[in-house]
Parts: C-alpha cells; sequence; structure tokens
C-alpha cells in the first residue's frame, strides 16, 4: 500500500488521525468551558495516566476547545530543573494576546501585562548580574506592587486574578494548560494550589488543566491537604476494543482502503489498546502490506519492525538515562510481574536482589523522579511506560 498515504501518525504528543475514545472527557470540558464563562463556580482538571495514553494529545485538543470558545489559552511543560515562573510568564503572555484581540481597553491590557512582566521578573535571581537577568518579551512597563514580591505563592494569586479579571472583561476565560505537572517543584506545586484555591472561592474564569503520571494525586495533595477537593481528576486509560477499532477502522477507511477483521484482532492484541502502540503498529502494517486489505499476515509480518522502532525511541531512549543499579532495579520489577503491566510489591524487590530494602531506596526514588516508575500505592511500584516490563526481558 502507498507509504505516503499512510494515515496513521505515531509521535509524541503528536494528534492522531483518529482521536478515539476520549468524548466523555471532551464533553467534560465544554461544561466547564460554559460554567466558568457563565460565573459557576468549578474545579480545575487534572488528567493522569500513563505514558503512551494520549494525555499531551488530549490537552493539546482542550487547548484547541477553549480558542475556539474565545478564552486565552496557553500551555506548558514542566521540567523538575526549571522553575515555573519563567514558562508560566511566557504561556499567560499568550493567553493575554488572545484576549487583547478582543478587549477594546488596550490601556487595561497593557495593566495586565505590566504586572505579568513584573512577575516574569522575578524570574532572575536577585545577586545576577545585569547580563545575566533574563528579560520577558513583554512590551509594557513592570507593574511596581502587584505580583513581584518574589514569593511565587503570594504573586501567582495576585497575577491569576488580574488575568482572570481580563478575561471577565470579554465574557470569557483563561485556560493553563501544564503537561508533566508531577515534573513540578514543590514550592511550585504549593503556590498553584493555593492560587487555583483562591479563584474558586471567588469564581474567577481561569482554570488550571494539568497532566501527569498516575501518582500526580499524591504529588498534590503531599503539598495541600485540600487538593483533592480542589481538582477533578480524570484517569486516562488505553482505549477499550471498541474504541481501538475506530482508531484503526476510521483512518484507513477515509484513504478508501480496508483491514480484515483478523488483522484487527491481531492489532488490538499487540497493542493492548494503548493509543500510541495502535498508531506504531497500524503504521508498520499499512506499510507492509503490499495489497488492500491490511491482512493478519500483514500484522504479524510488520510487528518486528514495529517492535524494534518502539525499541529505540520509546523504551530504549528511557532505559538509557537509567543507572546500572536502577537497571537492575527495572530488571527485578519486570522479572516479578513476568512483564506484565502490574505492580511489584517494594519489600519483594528487595527479597529478590538479595538486599535491604533501605539500600535500594536510592535507586527507586532516582527512578521515581526521572519518571520510568511510580508509586502505584504504599509498598507497590510500577513502570510509568505500558509494556515496559515486557521490553526489558526481551532485551535481557
Amino acid at each position: 500500500m502507498d507509504p505516503i498515504r499512510n494515515p496513521f501518525a505515531p509521535g509524541a504528543g503528536q494528534r492522531p488521525p483518529e482521536l478515539a475514545g476520549r468524548e466523555r472527557e471532551l464533553k467534560a470540558f465544554e461544561v466547564v468551558l460554559e460554567r466558568v464563562a457563565r460565573g459557576r463556580p468549578e474545579r480545575s482538571l487534572v488528567l493522569t495516566g500513563l505514558r503512551g495514553v494520549g494525555k499531551t494529545v488530549l490537552l493539546g485538543e482542550l487547548r484547541s476547545m477553549a480558542v475556539r470558545r474565545g478564552w486565552g489559552a496557553g500551555k506548558i511543560e514542566a521540567r523538575p530543573d526549571a522553575e515555573l515562573r519563567r514558562p508560566l510568564s511566557a504561556a499567560l503572555h499568550r493567553a493575554i494576546r488572545d484576549l487583547a484581540v478582543r478587549h477594546r481597553a488596550p490601556d487595561r491590557v497593557e495593566a495586565v501585562l505590566g504586572v505579568l512582566k513584573a512577575f516574569a521578573l522575578k524570574a532572575s535571581k536577585p545577586d545576577a548580574k545585569l547580563r545575566d537577568r533574563w528579560q520577558p518579551g513583554i512590551d509594557a512597563p513592570a507593574t511596581q506592587g502587584r505580583a513581584d514580591s518574589g514569593d511565587i505563592e503570594i504573586d501567582l494569586v495576585e497575577l491569576f486574578t488580574d488575568v482572570a479579571e481580563l478575561a471577565a472583561d470579554v465574557g470569557t476565560g483563561v485556560a493553563l494548560l501544564i503537561d508533566e505537572i508531577q515534573d513540578l517543584q514543590p514550592d511550585d506545586v504549593s503556590a498553584l494550589c493555593a492560587a487555583c484555591h483562591e479563584l474558586s472561592q471567588s469564581g474567577a474564569p481561569l482554570v488550571v488543566v494539568g497532566a501527569g503520571l498516575p501518582h500526580v494525586p499524591a504529588v498534590l495533595s503531599a503539598s495541600k491537604s485540600y487538593s483533592e477537593r480542589l481538582f477533578r481528576y480524570a484517569r486516562i486509560d488505553r482505549l477499550d476494543r471498541a474504541d481501538a477499532d475506530v482508531a484503526v477502522l476510521a483512518p484507513i477507511e477515509r484513504e478508501e482502503a480496508g483491514i480484515e477483521p483478523e488483522a484487527l484482532d491481531a492489532l488490538f492484541d499487540v497493542s493492548g489498546g494503548y493509543p500510541y502502540f495502535i498508531q506504531a503498529y497500524g503504521k508498520a502494517a499499512w506499510d507492509a502490506a503490499p495489497d488492500d486489505p491490511i491482512t493478519v499476515k500483514d500484522v504479524q509480518v510488520a510487528a518486528p519492525e514495529a517492535e524494534s522502532e518502539l525499541a529505540v525511541g520509546f523504551f530504549g531512549s528511557r532505559y538509557e538515562r537509567a543507572t546500572p543499579a536502577e537497571r537492575e532495579y527495572l530488571l527485578a520489577m519486570a522479572e516479578l510481574t513476568q512483564g506484565r503491566d502490574e505492580a511489584a510489591g517494594t519489600a519483594d524487590v528487595a527479597v529478590y536482589l538479595g538486599r535491604k530494602p533501605s539500600s535500594l531506596s536510592p535507586a527507586r526514588d532516582s527512578l521515581m523522579k526521572k519518571g520510568l516508575v511510580y508509586s502505584a500505592e504504599r509498598g507497590q511500584i510500577a513502570f510509568t511506560v505500558p509494556h515496559f516490563g515486557h521490553y526489558l526481558l526481551g532485551r535481557d
């Protein structure tokens, strides 16, 4: 089959040709947008799930929905080695520019930009030399005495309040989307929760939409005890069989091609219903098929090619980040779970390796910081990447 017409699109954060199985989340966000725009109280939203289930894609779709409704919207990706202030400033700058198109009072927009600039300038250390200080590209003079205390929690509440009021002027709202939210630094998490709490009490039209790994609720609750009531959590999981079939069939049919039922069965078996894997195996099956329709033999021929690509780009890139001690821990997890997507007991890992649990804590904690594993519940540890255990056993 013509590889140029191949509709499948495996890629980090790349929107698939058919966004199947996410109708509930999209409809729920429509309700959030409408309620907030009408001044109704609404909680911010956090999407959680393993890697490869489409959280980043869904986050991008929610941003597009907000923009189509005339909202200001900005998106950032949190990083464990970076403070929130600088990327947040850039995201809100984008959101304010979205709102400025509709606002009839340029002076009002400039005033909020001045507050944003004052907030952003605090990203530079007080003792930094002039040449090393970051200068945000905000075309407005910095305001004095607003969002510039240097305390991220105080400043964020004031900034969110002013940006939300600007959105209220034009009858819309602001959506701040944060990917990899579990990588925020503790002080930034605390400040974000406090700001969301303040906004929820005042009914201000600004919502935060975060996306991260399954342990995000624990990260947020460790920062502020009220966070479990502050956010609405939506678990994003692999697709069921019906939605997985739609994700395969719809793009193929749009290309006026076909796939045999047995081939659909085989694609679901190898992908496990995970959206990223559906795209990877679907693309390989299309390229392997000499004729239309795609057959089960085509899927079988294509599977090793897809697995080889996943081993390098999806699994291998993460495995290479682990130290020898961390790799030993990962392999022990894989062997204990026999390559299944299940949690392993931390005590069981210690027994399996013949080590004291305390001696393994540094490796486990480092793997968690690198986003390779997460604590499913107390005393349990699991891979953040589906099929990672199977990959490790095959590699071994």
